[in-house]
């Protein structure tokens, strides 16, 4: 019973952050299992400051992570509206694997000792590095042909998709009242995916193309099964979110070099202005705030406030995405926007009630 009870909660807030995983958006979002990466702690210690206790620092924390999120996802939406830069997708990954890197690799200093690093076997990390390399990519790539309110709705899917796999792989169940609250949110995704991908004779009107949508569905495959092989590694391996994501990154960045010159399309980097540079690193240094974000806000709040947050991360992206997207509040794509949202936050308050339940 204890397994069914963090079935869909773990993949609620996973859903929230690996969503921009773009780790970039992808590594955490993506990592973060129920509590986060403070879930399963194993040799190491969460960080002893007084800060924890202190809201005013919790608030800060949820205010980067909030402010990062938003700002990685309108900022990768702005690199890959370059024709030159989109289809280098394999190499902006291996940048944010290598910052994310860098970042681990920086709290596990003496100085900072967040965490004591764990050596795993190459052949133990190269399936989930791999899986990690599609759960960032395929993503950038949806939101490299389709609209942010999209690429956005789109990923709530991760949650029944987590599910499913969950059930098939190892028979975990759901409530029926938190399936119930699922259908919902699918039906609001399938009328989103519907109406954003119709073409229309407004030119200032933003539109998903059938690329998109193709990009969205695999990658919310491929998050779902990241997410569900995280947890099962973090069991077999006993390791905690960063120990894993540390040996994680690297390799993953190592695997693309292979093929990235065989994949991307490289633009003349001399022809590149200056404030595509800017961009890009931008993105890398939001990569970094939310992975450090999240570890301060899972030790510092619970579930509740990580939850409220993510959808609070959620509704922000739409509507700054809707907002951008020349549409008009009549467009019949914003009924999908409500009811997908509706049916997600429905289900979080069912599996919040569930979990508090089952606590007790």
């Amino acid at each position: 019973m204890e397994k069914d009870r963090f079935t869909g909660f773990d993949s609620l807030d996973n859903d929230r952050n690996s969503q921009h995983t773009v780790m970039g958006e992808g590594n955490i979002r993506d990592i973060e299992e129920g509590d986060g990466l403070l879930e399963k702690m194993t040799d190491d210690k969460a960080p002893r400051s007084p800060s924890k206790s202190n809201f005013g620092w919790a608030l800060f924390w949820i205010v980067v992570n909030t402010l990062a999120t938003i700002g990685i996802v309108f900022t990768n939406k702005a690199i890959f509206s370059d024709p030159s830069l989109k289809l280098a997708q394999l190499t902006f990954a291996a940048f944010h694997f290598f910052m994310t890197w860098l970042l681990l690799f920086t709290l596990s200093r003496p100085r900072f000792a967040y965490f004591i690093p764990r050596r795993i076997s190459l052949r133990d990390i190269i399936p989930l590095s791999v899986a990690m390399s599609l759960n960032v990519i395929l993503p950038n790539l949806s939101l490299a042909f389709s609209t942010v309110t999209f690429y956005q709705v789109a990923r709530i899917l991760l949650t029944p998709t987590v599910a499913t796999m969950d059930y098939v792989l190892y028979k975990s169940k759901l409530p029926r009242n938190a399936i119930l609250a699922l259908i919902p949110a699918c039906t609001g995704v399938g009328m989103v995916s519907y109406y954003d991908s119709l073409p229309t004779q407004d030119a200032s009107v933003k539109t998903t193309s059938s690329l998109g949508v193709l990009f969205a569905f695999c990658g919310i495959f491929a998050s779902s099964l990241y997410t569900v092989w995280i947890k099962s590694y973090q069991r077999k391996l006993q390791v905690s979110s960063m120990q894993l994501l540390f040996n994680q990154a690297p390799v993953s960045a190592f695997l693309l070099l292979y093929a990235i010159p065989f994949i991307d399309t490289f633009p003349t980097w001399t022809e590149v202005p200056v404030h595509r540079w800017l961009m890009i690193l931008m993105s890398g240094i939001f990569a970094a705030l939310i992975n450090l974000s999240q570890f301060f806000i899972v030790g510092q709040t619970g579930p509740v406030s990580s939850t409220v947050v993510g959808h609070l991360k959620t509704c922000l992206i739409v509507a700054l995405g809707w907002a951008t997207s020349g549409r008009s509040v009549g467009d019949k794509s914003v009924i999908g926007v409500f009811i997908a949202i509706g049916g997600i936050i429905m289900y979080s308050i069912v599996m919040l009630r569930y979990a508090t339940r089952r606590a007790v």
